[in-house]
């Protein structure tokens, strides 16, 4: 019974905290800082929102775990950095729904990358599921509708795809970390992260013009404190105890919240070409996920 238990609550953080990371496009549209900044704050309020929670549970950070891990965490991190700027970036040039849908790209690169990088074998399956998805993609960036498409969704199209190959490459990576905690490892990429953003913007940009209202500036501690702290602490609580199948259910509440909240509170409604494309997109790297047995048909004795 008390299994049973832990696994409906694991479940039920794993499904709020995808739902949590699937607003997260609709807040950031409505926060007027550069993408680099935002991605540096939230990166630097999550590490002060998994630190406070280490002091209150009384736990230490193993150091020496992370001086094992310290060049694939400092990797990692930097992925996720520029991974976040060029998502965050996505939001101002195409839809909310198109951005994510091009980041849940990520599977399938990885899905190209691994026989490569983890020398696992390219199955007809996962090559299947690798066409399904491009071809989605093909169609969510709206070609079939007006013979070409928009510069600017173009535009957001290309930074959505390119911030889901850095995360398919944290993806990769974080395969190669080895007897770290979940709270540990998460402390120290999101460290790496904001950090990287944060020489790129102090580099590039002067941060006393921006305008700093205070409704700016409670966005800004809602995707630090509760989109990232409060959410990866969720997740990184909850897959590790649950199947693999189920983890890759669950997590295709991001896309769909994303997508709800963009035609619905953003009225960036999804064409008919586009919902073909999403349906390509998620059902192909659902389906590459998730292992289908069979049930085994008994021959009768003659």
């Amino acid at each position: 019974m008390q299994g049973n238990n832990e696994m409906t609550t694991s479940k039920a953080k794993l499904a709020f905290s995808m739902a949590v990371f699937g607003t997260i496009g609709l807040f950031v549209r409505s926060i007027p800082f550069s993408s680099s900044f935002i991605a540096m704050a939230r990166g630097f309020l999550g590490v002060i929102f998994l630190l406070l929670l280490n002091l209150v549970r009384r736990k230490r950070i193993d150091f020496a775990a992370v001086r094992k891990n310290i060049i694939v965490l400092l990797l990692s991190g930097a992925a996720i950095g520029v991974n976040w700027i060029l998502l965050f970036e996505a939001y101002n040039y195409t839809s909310v729904a198109t951005a994510t849908l091009c980041y849940y790209l990520a599977p399938i690169f990885v899905t190209l990358a691994s026989p490569f990088v983890l020398r696992e074998k390219l199955t007809a399956k996962k090559l299947f599921c690798v066409l399904c998805a491009l071809l989605g993609m093909v169609f969510v960036s709206g070609v079939f509708e007006s013979g070409g498409v928009i510069s600017g969704d173009f535009r957001g199209i290309l930074l959505a795809t390119g911030a889901a190959v850095f995360y398919s490459s944290v993806m990769l990576l974080n395969k190669k970390l080895r007897d770290i905690g979940d709270t540990d490892r998460t402390v120290f990429q999101l460290l790496f992260a904001s950090s990287v953003a944060a020489l790129y913007v102090f580099s590039t940009q002067n941060v006393s013009e921006f305008e700093y209202s205070t409704r700016a500036i409670l966005l800004v501690l809602v995707v630090g404190f509760f989109h990232t702290g409060f959410a990866y602490t969720l997740y990184f609580g909850s897959v590790g105890r649950l199947p693999a199948q189920t983890t890759a259910l669950l997590c295709y509440i991001d896309p769909v919240v994303a997508i709800i909240l963009s035609a619905v509170a953003l009225r960036e409604g999804l064409t008919v070409f586009g919902i073909i494309g999403a349906v390509l997109i998620l059902g192909s790297t659902l389906f590459g996920e998730i292992k289908i047995k069979l049930p085994l048909v008994k021959r009768k004795k003659k």
